[in-house]
């Protein structure tokens, strides 16, 4: 078994329930269970500013999954949540990324893990580091020092 690190967001079509739903499906995944799960947080948008607030997440998974059956169940998830890929960056309903699985670095074409620009996300670094802030990322460091490192942005909790 790994354990892996999901990031989910949504800003579209009642957010919060969207990510609290996705939490589910996860824990539903073949040779999978949710661990760890962090509070809910939001965001302002990253891309156009003309969008809503996103809620975001992390979530603890252990799986036995390979990392590319794993994006596929996260892909599947997203579609089945209405997910259309029209706009980088755009409203989404749902977004799963795999942020870390294990200590493996992963540099695919369908695939980067650990997550590219994740040091940059205040809205994965600090769900990730209530979760466990001694955590490593491979090639970053402990999700601690990197939240400390992460430019300021305006990341709430809302649960």
């Amino acid at each position: 078994m790994i354990t892996a690190y999901i990031g989910l967001g949504s800003n579209l079509d009642h957010p919060r329930q969207q990510v609290l739903r996705a939490m589910d499906e996860l824990d539903c995944l073949p040779e999978s269970w949710l661990g760890e799960i962090s509070s809910l947080y939001a965001s302002p948008p990253m891309g156009p500013q003309d969008q809503p607030d996103y809620v975001n997440a992390v979530a603890q998974l252990h799986t036995g999954l390979s990392p590319l059956e794993l994006l596929d169940a996260l892909q599947a998830i997203e579609t089945a949540h209405g997910r259309v890929r029209e706009e980088r960056w755009g409203a989404r309903t749902l977004d799963l990324d795999l942020l870390l699985y294990g200590d493996e670095i992963i540099d695919q074409e369908r695939l980067v893990v650990p997550h590219p620009g994740m040091a940059q996300r205040r809205f994965v670094l600090r769900p990730l580091a209530e979760i466990d802030g001694e955590l490593r990322v491979p090639t970053l460091g402990r999700v601690q020092d990197l939240l400390e490192a992460c430019p300021q942005q305006t990341v709430r909790r809302i649960q």
